[in-house]
């Protein structure tokens, strides 16, 4: 597992191209489920270079992000003048970044990888963010992912088993959950065949 500093170093490397390495256009499942929703106050975690959160702001959402990649988050500032939106974009990792207890409409998780060592704690926080009738969109590489060289983590404990991810969100009404094999086309770094989990949940209205 990396140190957070190794981490940064990492993604700020590959942040580093001048063209928008996992593309400019929101993630499938992202696009599919933030439309069905009306538009209030969004969190992105590890949001990269900006595409969904981008999408998301021209959708009327107002946008929090984070991402521990100062490139990242300046190519997505780039991204956002370019379409006429404003975003917040906050440089943090996970452990610091101070989410509000039911500030948000809705957190997406897309491809926020987290260590097995962290990831439930990491998790119950992002669930404590929802304010009661909110959503979470998750989606991410399972275990089989390691067979394929169409992106993600290369460390098999970086990588998610559907039960895992449900025990993980288990005080979230589930309305879809399931295990895929796709074709993904997000720039050079997510393309070709691809096992992923997708998960969308609510947050109970009588949530104690």
């Amino acid at each position: 597992m990396r140190t957070v500093q190794e981490a940064k170093q990492f993604w700020d490397d590959r942040y580093a191209s001048g063209n928008y390495i996992y593309g400019t256009q929101p993630n499938h499942f992202f696009k599919e489920k933030i439309d069905e929703l009306e538009a209030g106050r969004l969190l992105l975690p590890a949001e990269g270079e900006g595409r969904n959160a981008i999408y998301a702001a021209r959708e009327g959402w107002i946008v929090d992000a984070f991402d521990i990649s100062e490139k990242g988050r300046h190519k997505a500032q780039e991204l956002a003048k370019r379409n006429h939106v404003t975003i917040n974009y906050y440089l943090s990792n996970y452990e610091d970044f101070d989410i509000i207890d039911e500030h948000y409409d809705a957190v997406a998780l897309i491809y926020a990888h987290l260590h097995q060592s962290s990831r439930r704690e990491i998790h119950q926080k992002m669930i404590g963010g929802l304010k009661p009738g909110a959503h979470l969109i998750l989606e991410a590489f399972s275990k089989e992912q390691i067979d394929n060289n169409s992106g993600g983590p290369q460390d098999p404990d970086m990588l998610y088993e559907l039960n895992d991810l449900l025990e993980d969100f288990n005080e979230l009404q589930v309305n879809h959950a399931d295990t895929a094999e796709i074709e993904l086309e997000e720039g050079k770094h997510h393309e070709g065949t691809a096992n992923v989990i997708r998960i969308l949940a609510r947050k109970p209205a009588s949530f104690i």
